[in-house]
């Protein structure tokens, strides 16, 4: 092993991927999806300087300058980088979690985080939310791709999950609480950090003024708060002391939500001086199960390979050879019919959907996760994909604060954009196979060279 991740270390290292952008670059004559939800621009052209856009017209309309490089987006759509609210780059598919996390910890931070980062970008996803990691390691990768030494998505960290007691053997990324002054103490050691929001699972298992000292305090440390969904006690509390976005459909095969639990929910969304209310559904992995179960060529696509040692790909191939036995996904075809009803009413009940998946959970890929969900929504929920892009670019960046930065294509904000071939508005499942990517005005091809 200590052979294996000396030679990856140098191989990922030794790309050289970070030259500057050149000066200025023109795309001309794609189909512009900008994320703000309108109608499409036919024959766009954007321009770029440096890392940032400078403007937007049409063919014929905005002059290109004359030293610009010309790159052709014809017969293609052109849309800002995508968002997954929700990964797990310490994880990378494998079935056992108790062995990976015994196995493989010391290897997060230098070599399997950083291969999910890469996965991420080389699948269109220029940010990116991590809900649950070591601290040293999530910020460590963080900071590395903003100081551009290694490729991914920008990451935003919650760093070390925050429950009422860890799981056996998950003490250095699950964080618990035992009391008020403990969670904020909790609370406050993250944020002196640096993390970007906080992460709180199974808080109906913790006191409520412990619930409630949690969201204080990251409040006043001007965080964010994600907050697990699974069941409707984790809601109703979550609701009541402010939590700004939750997690999941719900780990029961209950067909719907208590009408109280929609109540709750409806008397937020009403109070718009709050802003919207959030919500990660993350469904592909669960309804995607069953098919990928009868049908496991998908496990063969080898896109997950990128930057893991051969050992670490050997061991989970083995951990996924049967598909069918996995403990993770037994309740799984109980609970798939559910989802679409679950996500409908959250819709309906006016909350903020955005795409996350989970990414990194059994059998579920970072470079293969989020075209999925959006495929979920759009093709079996009948999502309108304008809404199913939008959530995948314009709200993320508005609940993580960055929306005068990135999530959007426009002038000023960071060049963030990929681009496929053919029209994504009518075959969402294009995005499986992105032509090319730009974060921060460098373009990168399939082997993610600048």
């Amino acid at each position: 092993m200590r052979l294996t991740y000396c030679l990856f270390l140098t191989c990922f290292l030794g790309f050289g991927l970070f030259g500057q952008p050149a000066a200025v670059k023109a795309l001309v004559g794609g189909r512009l999806i900008d994320g703000f939800g309108g109608k499409p621009i036919d024959n766009s052209v954007i321009l770029i300087e440096g890392e940032r856009i400078k403007a937007i017209g049409q063919v014929g309309q905005l002059a290109i300058p004359a030293n610009a490089e010309v790159i052709s987006t014809e017969g293609m759509s052109v849309l800002p980088g995508l968002w997954d609210m929700h990964v797990h780059l310490m994880i990378n598919g494998h079935s056992n979690y108790t062995h990976w996390d015994s196995t493989y910890l010391p290897l997060f931070k230098d070599v399997i985080m950083p291969a999910s980062a890469k996965q991420l970008l080389m699948a269109g996803v220029t940010s990116a939310r991590d809900l649950g990691g070591p601290l040293d390691a999530s910020l460590s990768v963080r900071d590395q791709i903003n100081r551009n030494n290694i490729p991914g998505p920008t990451m935003y960290m919650s760093g070390p999950f925050i429950q009422h007691v860890p799981y056996p053997g998950t003490e250095e990324f699950r964080w618990g609480v035992n009391g008020v002054a403990d969670a904020k103490a909790k609370v406050q050691k993250l944020a002196k950090a640096g993390v970007d929001c906080i992460k709180l699972i199974d808080q109906d298992q913790m006191t409520m003024e412990e619930v409630k000292a949690v969201v204080e305090e990251a409040h006043k440390q001007g965080l964010k708060v994600v907050a697990h969904a699974h069941r409707p006690e984790e809601i109703r509390r979550g609701l009541e002391v402010g939590v700004d976005c939750f997690e999941h459909t719900g780990l029961a095969s209950a067909p719907e939500y208590p009408q109280d639990v929609l109540d709750m929910i409806k008397e937020r969304t009403a109070q718009m001086n709050l802003g919207p209310l959030f919500w990660t559904p993350t469904v592909e992995g669960l309804y995607n199960y069953e098919y990928l179960r009868d049908n496991p060529e998908k496990l063969d696509n080898d896109c997950w390979h990128e930057g893991l040692p051969q050992a670490i790909i050997d061991d989970i191939r083995r951990s996924i050879l049967y598909p069918g036995r996995l403990p993770y996904f037994q309740l799984t075809p109980s609970r798939k019919p559910t989802l679409q009803r679950k996500v409908m009413q959250l819709k309906e009940a006016g909350v903020v959907l955005l795409i996350g998946t989970d990414s990194g959970i059994p059998m579920k890929f970072h470079c293969q996760s989020t075209w999925n969900e959006l495929d979920v929504w759009v093709n079996e929920f009948g999502i309108d994909p304008i809404y199913a892009i939008k959530s995948a670019t314009y709200w993320p960046s508005v609940m993580m604060g960055v929306d005068k930065e990135v999530g959007t294509i426009s002038e000023g904000k960071y060049a963030d954009i990929i681009a496929v071939k053919g029209d994504v508005l009518r075959y969402i499942s294009l995005l499986q196979n992105v032509d090319m990517v730009i974060k921060h005005g460098k373009r990168y091809n399939k082997s993610l060279t600048a």
